[in-house]
């Protein structure tokens, strides 16, 4: 009621409200997933509340809906969290979950007919589903009851279902045994004879086995085991394409037989560069790679023998969001966007040029011209050089009153590229200033970047950000007074960090689903996952790393804090809402005798960590947060009356 009472008030909130949701209506869209003579992609559209997952034959066949979620809620609480389509096309396995609680359902779909089959699989959230003979592996969780209270969010494992049978049955396949933080993920090859199953712990390290279906006797064989680096691959019929940074810290990918598949007979395809390996898939003809050159994307064609084909042509600089290849024939499709232009998807052979397959409508009356997308670099408090996004209207110049929003993430091996993003682009409409830099802790620069981010040189990443915001100072853009920060999740540990180490510097703070008390973090929800990312108060000198950032542990008594909206969600899976709650609450208190201060907590139901979110919850959310920041940072910027 309080957080309602303030941003109801403002005078900007109706303005951002009906502009976003022209934003938002131009929709959400999927990488395609070539399979057989099938297309498949998942497309929300217009007033649609959730994404429909699509189907069509070939690149220019009609689309038809193959599994539409708003025909099964009302109120358009149910998404598909993710889908895996046999190799032949035949099936879809795909997820449903309820209120953004991303806790899937796994359920089969007949393409042709479109009917369900009998499967409903529970316990698969986040799961991957790879199709071999005459069914499926796929990850699951265990169901409360085997394990210990709490640990259901752990001990993924790999189960075997063949189509029909009692999933109560189901084969274990693999992961007994190993520790309950390891993420699995499965793969097949196209004939169904070969499974790779690759067990991470954390965003820095994986191993990977592979087994012979047709010698299941012989188990699983070690593919790399117990290496500090990440290796992920693709299984073709006969051979592994590896992408790995074990010994080349920006990745290569490496090409191994299926009959030899060890370390020492690894054969590098495409060697590393300067520029990271961010993505890539293997067709029957070749394999498509997306490097990272300053944080924006690149695609390349080569041969299965490491052969350079060519370049694709882009449209700009921007952001290959998924790439997806059809093991068993030529396309390779993949889907792009950028700051100014929503996404749109192209499929491409390794002959010709990209075709386009679906393009999302243009935002009504977004004149992209108007915007100016710049980048630029600056140095952190260690002298490390680091690169940001700015983007502005053109008539907006340096006058160090611009109302300025400063995002980042750092962490996870996660880039931050160019996207489409309807709240930016409201912002930017309206006169203000976004800019986005690619912290450490991070992928954009390969995985030097991303371990200078992480464990015991997490500060480094908040330094970063520090850095950037007195950049955006110091070069006469904006002030401490116009100046706002925001980031969720890890980004909201980020905006938690800052606001406690340099209340100074910002003017308002949007602090989403974060974490904040980085003592206690790891007994929360799946958060035992990410001690490899940040290490864990359980140990003496992880302690010392994590006590002199947690956010919680540095509120203090007497300081002057910006106004900080934090925002939170009950059916959020991966960060428990205590940590935006009890630091709402220590705010309030330390800051009780101000009369001009700001905290204020937003709690959505029927939501989660922001997957799944239907339309009118997307418009309602980011009109709090744009409004709020209109109403912090202040000044008239025109279009949407920014007014105090």
């Amino acid at each position: 009621a309080r957080t309602r009472a303030a941003l109801d008030a403002v005078p900007a909130r109706a303005a951002f409200a009906t502009r976003l949701r022209d934003l938002l209506a131009v929709g959400l869209l999927s990488a395609p997933k070539p399979a057989g003579p099938w297309i498949f992609h998942a497309r929300r559209e217009d007033t649609q509340k959730q994404a429909i997952l699509y189907v069509r034959r070939g690149i220019s066949g009609a689309d038809r809906a193959l599994v539409d979620p708003n025909a099964l809620d009302d109120a358009g609480l149910v998404t598909i969290d993710w889908y895996y389509p046999s190799h032949d096309g035949r099936y879809v396995a795909y997820g449903l979950s309820r209120g953004g609680d991303e806790l899937s359902t796994l359920y089969v779909i007949d393409v042709s007919t479109g009917a369900r089959c009998a499967e409903a699989i529970p316990h698969t959230q986040r799961s991957s589903v790879a199709w071999a003979g005459d069914g499926f592996y796929y990850t699951a969780h265990p169901p409360p009851g085997p394990v210990p209270a709490g640990d259901e969010h752990y001990h993924r494992r790999i189960r075997y279902h063949r189509l029909g049978d009692d999933p109560a049955n189901d084969e274990l396949a693999f992961g007994e045994g190993r520790p309950k933080e390891d993420i699995l993920v499965v793969q097949a090859s196209p004939d169904g004879r070969w499974a790779m199953a690759i067990a991470f712990r954390g965003w820095a390290q994986s191993d990977v086995y592979l087994l012979d279906r047709h010698d299941a006797g012989r188990g699983w064989r070690t593919v790399v085991e117990g290496e500090e680096g990440i290796t992920t691959g693709v299984l073709a019929d006969d051979a592994l394409f590896l992408r790995t940074n074990l010994g080349a810290p920006n990745y290569t990918i490496v090409r191994a037989s299926t009959i030899g598949p060890e370390r020492s007979a690894w054969r590098t395809v495409i060697p590393e560069s300067e520029h990271a390996i961010e993505l890539f898939d293997v067709s029957r003809d070749g394999i498509a790679v997306v490097h990272l050159v300053h944080a924006t994307s690149r695609v390349s064609l080569w041969s299965h023998d490491g052969n350079s084909r060519r370049d694709v042509a882009l449209p700009g600089p921007g952001t290959i969001v998924g790439l997806n290849a059809d093991p068993s024939g030529p396309l390779v499709a993949f889907t792009y966007e950028s700051f100014t232009s929503p996404a749109v998807a192209y499929a491409v052979t390794s002959e010709g040029a990209p075709v386009e397959i679906i393009r999302l409508a243009a935002p009504p009356g977004l004149d992209v011209s108007s915007f100016v997308v710049e980048q630029t670099a600056y140095p952190s408090k260690d002298g490390t050089s680091v690169t940001m996004f700015r983007g502005h209207r053109r008539d907006v110049r340096p006058s160090g009153e611009v109302p300025t929003i400063l995002s980042g993430y750092g962490g996870f091996n996660v880039s931050r590229t160019p996207v489409y993003s309807p709240g930016l682009a409201a912002w930017v409409e309206g006169g203000g200033l976004f800019a986005l830099p690619n912290l450490r802790g991070g992928g954009e620069y390969g995985e030097r970047w991303h371990r200078d981010g992480m464990l015991e040189r997490k500060q480094n990443v908040f330094d970063d950000f520090h850095s950037a915001a007195e950049s955006l100072v110091a070069s006469g853009w904006t002030s401490a007074a116009r100046l706002g920060i925001s980031g969720g999740s890890n980004g909201g540990l980020l905006t938690g960090a800052a606001l406690t180490q340099r209340p100074d510097l910002f003017a308002a703070v949007y602090c989403a689903v974060p974490l904040l008390d980085m003592l206690r973090y790891q007994g929360f929800l799946i958060a035992r996952f990410w001690i490899a990312e940040y290490g864990t108060a359980e140990d003496p000198t992880q302690y010392r790393w994590l006590r002199a950032y947690s956010p919680y542990h540095h509120v203090r008594e007497g300081v002057r804090y910006p106004a900080v909206l934090f925002t939170t969600a009950e059916g959020d899976s991966r960060v428990d809402p205590m940590h935006a709650r009890k630091m709402a609450a220590l705010m309030q208190h330390v800051t009780a005798s101000d009369p001009a201060a700001v905290i204020l907590l937003r709690v959505e139901r029927d939501a989660g960590h922001g997957v799944g979110k239907p339309l009118e919850k997307q418009v309602d959310d980011l009109a709090d947060q744009y409004s709020f920041f209109a109403w912090r940072l202040g000044r008239g910027a025109g279009g949407l009356g920014y007014a105090r």
